[in-house]
Formats: C-alpha cells, structure tokens, sequence
C-alpha cells in the first residue's frame, strides 16, 4: 500500500484532493481541525478502512507534534492544502493572527514534512505538495498577511525541492486563482462575477481542478517535475 498525508482534508481543495487520490490508489491519513464530520461522509462514501482520520490543530505550536503522533506508516506523499485567509488592512492584523498563520502556513508544515523525510530518504523516494495561492507570486491588496504566507511557502518549496532531490524526493506546489470553495464566502454573488470576468477563462476554478494538478504531480507523468509553482488560475494575472 501507499500511503499519503492530506492535511487540510474537511475543506473544499482537501476533500477534492482526497477523492481524486483515493481514486487514483492511495491509502489515506486525512487529516482535520473541527471538520470531523465532513471526514467521516467522506469515510463512508469510500466504505474502506485504508483512510485514516487525524486531528490536530496545525494553527498551534504543537499541531505537527499532535498530527505526526497519529501517523503509522512510512507516507509516500504528503499534499499540504490546510489553510485560511485573513482579509484585513495591513494595520488592522492582530499580533495573534500572525503568529496563528505562521504556525498554520510556515512552522507547522516545515515541521510536518521534517517529520517524514527520513523515511522517504531511506527508500529513496516521495513527493511534497504545497497547496498555496496565486497571491504568493504577485501579492493582495487587504491579503498582505496571507500573501506574505503563501510567498513563504512557494520559497520552501523552490529551496526543498534542491535538497531533496538527490534522495529522489520531488516538492511542487500548486498556487491556485479563486476557486469556488468555502473561502470565497466572504464575497458576494456580485463580488464573484466581477472576479469570474477579470479570469481569461471567464470562470473560477473548481477544487477537483486543483485535485486534478495534484494527481499530476504526485504521477509518474510529472518524474522529472521538481521545485515548481504551478499556477492553476485561469490564465488570471498571468
């Protein structure tokens, strides 16, 4: 069996994800914060034991710890979506919501996948997938502190990728445009459309879209794929 983490795996990316790889023949950790219950309809769709729930709140200092604990198979991948969006002026961020989103986009998943390496090295293979976001590469305007995250992670990943390779370990990210998820709630009907005629393709994505990129690269198609942000945006602000 092969085994893959999902962190982030009760909201909208994370569950297409998931779908898409059980699909494609993996066994599951999937892990989640406070959506349990999104877990198990999910869980029961399947009808298998082979996808592990896991708890753990990634946005505290322990949230690795707590989430590794539960790991008990060496994991031939790990698909990084967990995440969230603080919309606010630069001034009006709390000291605590930057900590918060360090730990949620930066500490925890550098963290998290130390945890895996070793056993990915031993074997010689693996692959990390970060889900960031179209505003890691060109910034937001009211999305400085989720820019400044996503931008970090799209870093990491460029800087792992030339460490890991020689152990044969491929790290990509896919930076997404506006998707139609759970985040983009907060805009309106109206928003959303104004949005939709500003994306070449003329729509927002859908999260099995994004699900689809990661099945790419986490395939024998992508082998010589490594150190890459691949945008899934819709040709927007291309």
């Amino acid at each position: 069996m092969k085994y893959a983490l999902i962190t982030g795996a009760s909201g909208g990316i994370g569950s297409a994800v998931a779908k898409r790889l059980a699909a494609d023949g993996y066994s599951l950790y999937l892990h989640y914060n406070q959506g349990r219950d999104k877990i198990e309809e999910f869980m029961n769709q399947l009808g298998t034991e082979e996808y592990i729930p896991v708890q753990a709140n990634l946005a505290e200092e322990d949230g690795a710890e707590v989430l590794w604990s539960q790991i008990h198979h060496p994991l031939e991948a790990i698909v990084y979506t967990a995440g969230k969006s603080v919309f606010s002026l630069v001034t009006d961020v709390q000291n605590e919501q930057l900590d918060d989103m360090t730990r949620l986009n930066v500490t925890n998943l550098y963290k998290l996948v130390n945890f895996a390496l070793p056993s990915m090295i031993r074997v010689q293979r693996g692959n990390i997938i970060v889900v960031s976001s179209i505003w890691g590469q060109i910034g937001a305007s009211c999305e400085v502190l989720y820019s400044m995250m996503k931008g970090a992670q799209n870093t990491y990943v460029k800087a792992l990728a030339k460490e890991t390779a020689p152990s044969g370990i491929r790290v990509n990210a896919i930076a997404p445009g506006a998707v139609e998820t759970e985040m983009m709630r907060m805009f309106s009907e109206e928003d959303k459309q104004s949005i939709a005629e500003e994306i070449p393709l003329g729509r927002l994505a859908q999260a099995e879209e994004i699900a689809n990129a990661a099945s790419f690269l986490l395939s024998a198609e992508s082998s010589y794929i490594t150190g890459q942000i691949l945008g899934v945006n819709g040709g927007w602000h291309c």
